[in-house]
């Protein structure tokens, strides 16, 4: 994992009250994070994904995992790493489980 990915486990996404998947194979792609309950995949993207080819490539997987019913967000590492608060808050407010938002 990369230091923001760990960031995003250690501090938020392990001590959610339902089960989150690290490094979750799903068809050809490793997801960074999946939440199976909320057919909900979180991204944590570098430099990489906004290169011509990275975007291309993030392209094709979102829709591959749309078209299994899957929503994708995406967050940069910047985010992560100084907004890191509203990025929680946003993946929670993607999450219908009542046991999380309540």
């Amino acid at each position: 994992m990369t230091k923001e990915e760990r960031h995003l486990w250690y501090d938020f996404l392990k001590s959610l009250p339902i089960t989150v998947n690290r490094q979750k194979v799903i068809g050809n792609y490793i997801v960074d994070f999946y939440i199976a309950t909320e057919k909900l995949v979180i991204e944590l993207d570098g430099s990489q994904h906004y290169e011509d080819d990275g975007i291309e490539n993030d392209i094709k997987r979102d829709s591959f995992l749309n078209d299994l019913g899957i929503k994708v967000l995406r967050y940069s590492n910047l985010d992560v790493n100084q907004r890191f608060e509203s990025v929680c808050e946003d993946i929670l407010n993607h999450i219908t489980t009542s046991s999380v938002t309540s």
